[in-house]
């Protein structure tokens, strides 16, 4: 596996790169989830494309008060399970490399964005489309693969790609979780022993709810009242936002009809969770 650390050698080098070329980008702190994304990308590079993940704590991503700097960097344990999987290549910049200083040139979402994560979090979401742009330019991937856990993420690049024209598929990868429903995230480990045994009620009710809307509860109201009851069953649980959404617009759900995306983010003492599950 070689490793690229400067913007300008990788776009020299993608010209040369065996097609096709799928990137996984990640900010680190690699779990199985991850390298299920790993993994993917082996499958759909096949033996004779490249996979490219790419390893950067994403500073225009965060807000001010949040945990950039307390965020996990293992680089050496990273970058020995992606050799392990079959990576390719490994793209690991820093931020002074991908950020000009004087920088003044922004992407903008305003639509998908105004909603769950990005209400809370606001410019999230542009960070992530300015960050996910320059990957794409630098690599020139073929196909990059995401995964669903952040499913607004996944949407909102879904509408940058078609907006902006990329000629870029993307591969959506189906939430990994632990043996007990928790969807893996490297923001788990900042949960105490308490807190990791009580997180896993957000899945929990997010199953109930799916078995109500397919014996027939009509009422979003109804549902969504319920399933904010059985997470706050948990004493360590503090809600952040629970919603129903059209899986495509991301617009909230008055009446539960197929498709929806029932979705979540919950914090458990400073630790914020997010899930979702996607009744079809």
């Amino acid at each position: 596996m070689r490793i690229v650390r400067e913007p300008l050698k990788i776009q020299k080098l993608v010209s040369k790169l065996p097609r096709p070329v799928v990137l996984v980008p990640t900010m680190g702190a690699l779990h199985e989830g991850h390298l299920a994304l790993v993994r993917r990308a082996r499958k759909r590079a096949r033996t004779k494309g490249t996979v490219v993940t790419s390893l950067f704590v994403n500073p225009t991503q965060f807000g001010p008060k949040e945990d950039l700097a307390r965020y996990p960097r293992t680089f050496g344990r990273d970058s020995a399970l992606l050799r392990e999987e079959g990576c390719d290549l490994l793209f690991a910049p820093e931020a002074a490399d991908m950020y000009y200083p004087n920088r003044s040139i922004t992407l903008v979402e305003n639509e998908l964005s105004k909603v769950m994560c990005g209400a809370s979090r606001p410019g999230h979401f542009d960070g992530v489309c300015l960050v996910v742009s320059k990957l794409f330019n630098l690599v020139q991937p073929d196909i990059a693969v995401f995964g669903e856990k952040d499913f607004q993420q996944l949407a909102i690049l879904r509408r940058m790609v078609r907006d902006l024209n990329f000629p870029v598929e993307l591969d959506a990868h189906p939430t990994v979780r632990e043996p007990d429903g928790l969807a893996m995230s490297s923001r788990n480990a900042y949960l105490t022993q308490e807190e990791r045994s009580q997180a896993p009620i957000i899945y929990e009710a997010f199953l109930s709810a799916e078995q109500k809307i397919r014996a027939g509860m009509a009422s979003s109201t109804k549902l969504l009242d319920w399933v904010k009851q059985k997470i706050q069953s948990a004493p360590l649980a503090n809600i952040d936002y629970v919603t129903l959404v059209d899986p495509n617009t991301l617009e909230p759900l008055r009446q539960l009809r197929s498709p929806l995306l029932l979705a979540a983010a919950v914090f458990f003492g400073k630790t914020r969770l997010i899930d979702n599950r996607l009744v079809p």
